[in-house]
C-alpha cells in the first residue's frame, strides 16, 4: 500500500509543485553554434565542430530538469552557405525537427566586405546582410525562427579606423543607414555588435555615436556580450574611453559596479540582443580579432563578473524587468575542442544562464 504522506511532507511536495508552475520560460535560452567556427578550419589551427554535433552537445545539457530551448546560427561555411540557401534550408530545417531546437539570432557574414573603403567593398558588405535577411524572412515563415536578430559588425580593424576616425565613422554610419533599410524590407532587426576589435565599435563612446547617429532604432539595436562589454570599462582599444583606471584592482566592486551602471546606462536602451558570458579581464586574438575579449567558462576562478549579478544590468532597468528580447545566448568563442566536446562544459554553462532566468526571466 502506498504511504500517505504526512503534513510536512504535503507541504514540501505542495512547495515544489507551486515552484515548478512558477517557473520563468522567457527569455529562452540559446546556445552559440559559432564557437565551433570561429578561430578554428585552417591548417594551423583545430578543425571545425559541425552544426549537427553543436547541436547534439546543445540538446545534451540538461540542470535541474532545464534544457536549452535553440541555437544561435553562423551563416557561413561549413554551418550554413547562403549562395545555397535553399539546399541549407532544407538541412538545417531536418536538424531543428530532428533535435526539437528553434533558431534565434543569426550573425550575418559580412567579412569579405566593409562598412569602409571601396564601394566595391561596401557593397559586398550589404549584400551579405540582404542575403541574411532574406533568410530570416524564410526560417520565421517556416515557423522554426520565432525570435531574434541579424548580428552585423563593421568589419573593419581598428588600425584601419584610426586611419581617419571621423571620416571612417561617418561611413560606417552611411553603411548602417543602407543596411537598415534592407532590413526593414523584410522586416528583420540588426544587432550591431559591441566588441572591441571592430572599428569604430571598439569603444562604448563610438558604439554609441554609430547607433545614435544611425537613428534606427525600430531596425539597428546594441548586441552585448558581457565577454566584450567588460573591456569596454579597461580602455584596450580606446583609452580615452576607459572607465576604469589602468591596472584597475577588480576586488573594488564598489567602483566596478559604478563603471558598470555608467556604461549600461548608455547602452542599455539600444540592447536588443544579449550574450550571457564570462572573462577574466585580459584580451585574446590576432587578425582581424586582435585584442578582443578572452571568453572563459562560467565557472573559471578567474572571472571577473559575477554573471547573474551583472545580467541584470542589461536586463532590467530603474522600472523593472525590460522584457525586451525573447531569448539569451551563451556565447564561448576560441575555446578548445576539447573543451566543448565536454558535456561538463554545457552543464555549467546552462546552469549559469538558467540562474539568469530564474532572477530576472518572466512567463
Amino acid at each position: 500500500m502506498k504511504e500517505i504522506p504526512n503534513h510536512k511532507t504535503r507541504r514540501k511536495i505542495f512547495g515544489e509543485k507551486i515552484m515548478a508552475k512558477r517557473k520563468n520560460v522567457f527569455p529562452k535560452l540559446h546556445n552559440a553554434t559559432w564557437p565551433g567556427v570561429v578561430g578554428k578550419g585552417t591548417p594551423d589551427s583545430e578543425p571545425c565542430i559541425s552544426l549537427e554535433k553543436m547541436m547534439q552537445m546543445t540538446v545534451a545539457a540538461e540542470v535541474n530538469e532545464e534544457k536549452f530551448d535553440g541555437i544561435d546560427l553562423f551563416l557561413a561555411s561549413p554551418h550554413f552557405d547562403l549562395d545555397q540557401m535553399d539546399q541549407s534550408i532544407d538541412i538545417l530545417e531536418g536538424l531543428v525537427e530532428k533535435y526539437k531546437m528553434e533558431v534565434g539570432s543569426m550573425v550575418a557574414p559580412i567579412w569579405a566586405g566593409s562598412t569602409i573603403g571601396s564601394e566595391e567593398k561596401r557593397n559586398i558588405f550589404l549584400d551579405a546582410v540582404r542575403k541574411s535577411c532574406i533568410l530570416g524572412k524564410k526560417l520565421r515563415e517556416k515557423g522554426i525562427r520565432p525570435n531574434g536578430c541579424i548580428r552585423i559588425d563593421s568589419s573593419c580593424s581598428v588600425d584601419d579606423w584610426l586611419k581617419d576616425p571621423e571620416e571612417n565613422q561617418k561611413q560606417i554610419v552611411k553603411t548602417f543607414i543602407s543596411a537598415c533599410d534592407i532590413a526593414a524590407e523584410y522586416d528583420e532587426m540588426l544587432a550591431a555588435e559591441g566588441e572591441i576589435c571592430w572599428g569604430g565599435m571598439h569603444s562604448w563612446k563610438r558604439m554609441l555615436q554609430i547607433l545614435e547617429c544611425v537613428d534606427r532604432p525600430q531596425v539597428l539595436g546594441f548586441q552585448a556580450d558581457m565577454s566584450h562589454t567588460l573591456l569596454y570599462l579597461l580602455g584596450y582599444n580606446a583609452p580615452e574611453d576607459r572607465l576604469l583606471p589602468e591596472n584597475f584592482d577588480f576586488s573594488d566592486t564598489a567602483e566596478f559596479d559604478a563603471a558598470y551602471a555608467r556604461m549600461t546606462r548608455q547602452l542599455r536602451p539600444w540592447t536588443i540582443d544579449l550574450h550571457i558570458a564570462q572573462n577574466d579581464g585580459s584580451v585574446y586574438g590576432s587578425g582581424s580579432h586582435d585584442k578582443t575579449g578572452r571568453h572563459c567558462l562560467p565557472k573559471d576562478p578567474n572571472g571577473k563578473l559575477d554573471i547573474v549579478k551583472y545580467a541584470g544590468y542589461w536586463l532590467k532597468d530603474e522600472d523593472g524587468l525590460l522584457k525586451r528580447f525573447n531569448h539569451i545566448c551563451w556565447d564561448g568563442c576560441m575555446f578548445s575542442n576539447a573543451i566543448m566536446e565536454n558535456p561538463q562544459t554545457w552543464n555549467d554553462v546552462l546552469e549559469a544562464m538558467s540562474k539568469v532566468r530564474t532572477k530576472y526571466g518572466w512567463k
